[in-house]
């Protein structure tokens, strides 16, 4: 069994990194203490500094000076023994290296703890306090109630944390201080202000081809030259956090390249990044002229963004509108409503136009937001015309010709729909006659199969012969 799989089976299914109640620590054996061993409890275990809770004796020095970060997967092998030197588990007798994520709660803490503190190709011997492994009840039958434990590690290799969407480690992060909190985190629409520090990734003595420090809102970060990798890991960084970050081409510079900063063309580059502060507001907590402050300031800038042609921000903006003004609870009494929903109506409505400008047209979005708009305000003549054109992106011509029809009972003079109608009409009758084409065709091929068959074997006859 594994250091994972025995604290399954003692602890029950994976334990939170301090699991409560926590185990009295039990003092420390005489034969605990050996020359060497360095003090790696981690901070809050144990009695304070100085308790030797958690001990590291290095029997190999690694390589370098890097250490994993939380997150990382690390591979190792072990042996893991009683202080006596029974051996109760081995992933060498098994061949077979052990992987886990760090700082995660998968394993034990003292592994969460003292692996951390190992570089590539170190040995070390880590000596654990039971609170740190199995504590009061250990793992029956091999391990006993209470027992400290050697663990020989050797750490193998560990990958940093992958932080792209799609998980294929387009962009990969390697803490180097933590931050504050793990729970705490910017999201999009936040301010930021970071220090970072840019260079080409495995070019030797590679000088930084951009150092500053900047802020801006989170979402909006290609404004300011911030490339896309460093703006989706900053959703994941929380308060001081400096970690550095390695990022693949299509989350950076892509083919192009920068040629201001002396980016080649799909370079793959390095970061270091610190999260010095961050403005987050909690929807929930603020109060109704805020909400309709901020919701109002990110229509404005989506409004802005769509004037340039810069559709994506546009939608960005649009969407962290709606997060505000789709905001029900503080309306009441002395509180019209109308402002918000007027507003929430044409955020509504310029998605939907937004969707709509894509190249190629995202349809379903565009139609999802006119129908939006249309349940707060049902003959709106915008939201008929974009669902209508949305639709008919889609293929779904009968159900644009309704919307553009609702469009000329509202509004008799409406050209456009009526031209839409027309368009949808012809292509409508462009379907049914390649359908009739196709029909048409398949039916002549099997006619002529059958004309095949019935003249084989009028052939088939003719020479064997036979009677009739």
């Amino acid at each position: 069994m594994t250091v994972g799989q025995v604290e399954r089976d003692a602890e029950g299914s994976p334990p939170p990194p301090q699991p409560q109640p926590q185990p009295q620590p039990q003092p420390r054996p005489d034969n605990v203490d050996v020359e060497g061993q360095v003090d790696v409890t981690p901070a809050g275990e144990g009695q304070g500094e100085g308790a030797r809770r958690l001990l590291k004796l290095v029997k190999k020095e690694g390589e370098g000076e890097e250490l994993p970060s939380a997150g990382c997967v690390v591979t190792v092998h072990y042996t893991g023994t009683l202080l006596d030197g029974s051996k109760f588990d081995s992933s060498k007798d098994r061949d077979k290296p052990f992987d886990f994520t760090l700082g995660k709660g998968q394993v034990i803490k003292a592994w969460d703890a003292g692996v951390a503190t190992m570089k590539k190709g170190e040995v070390s011997v880590l000596t654990c306090a039971p609170e740190l492994c199995y504590g009061e009840s250990g793992s029956p039958p091999k391990i006993p109630p209470n027992s400290w434990l050697n663990f020989e590690v050797e750490m193998i290799d560990w990958q940093g944390e992958d932080l792209s969407p799609k998980k294929n480690n387009g962009i990969v992060r390697y803490t180097i201080i933590p931050g504050t909190s793990s729970y705490d985190l910017p999201s999009d629409g936040a301010l930021v202000n970071i220090e970072l520090v840019g260079k080409l990734y495995g070019v030797k003595d590679a000088k930084p081809f951009e150092s500053r420090t900047v802020s801006f809102y989170l979402g909006e970060g290609c404004e300011n030259g911030i490339c896309n990798g460093v703006e989706r890991a900053l959703e994941k960084f929380s308060m001081g956090e400096k970690s550095r970050l390695i990022i693949q081409p299509r989350y950076a510079f892509k083919s192009t390249g920068n040629k201001e900063l002396g980016v080649p063309p799909d370079a793959i580059v390095e970061y270091t990044v610190t999260l010095k502060s961050f403005d987050k507001s909690d929807v929930d907590s603020l109060d109704y002229e805020y909400v309709m402050k901020q919701g109002k300031t990110f229509k404005d800038k989506g409004t802005e963004y769509f004037k340039s042609a810069k559709y994506v921000l546009a939608v960005k903006m649009y969407k962290n509108a709606v997060t505000y003004l789709s905001k029900t609870d503080l309306e009441g009494e002395g509180v019209s409503p109308d402002v918000r929903i007027n507003l929430l109506l044409s955020v509504y409505l310029n998605l939907a136009l937004c969707y709509l400008k894509f190249t190629p047209v995202n349809s379903f979005e565009a139609r999802d937001n006119a129908i939006e708009a249309l349940k707060i305000e049902p003959n709106n003549v915008k939201g008929l015309f974009r669902k209508g054109q949305a639709l008919q992106a889609m293929g779904e011509c009968d159900e644009a010709i309704e919307a553009f029809q609702r469009v000329i009972e509202i509004e008799p003079e409406n050209k456009a729909a009526v031209n839409q109608i027309t368009i949808c009409k012809s292509t409508i009758k462009q379907q049914n006659d390649k359908e009739k084409k196709l029909y048409a065709n398949m039916f002549e091929k099997f006619a002529q199969k059958d004309t095949e068959v019935i003249d084989g074997k009028a052939d088939g006859e003719e020479h064997t012969g036979c009677d009739v």
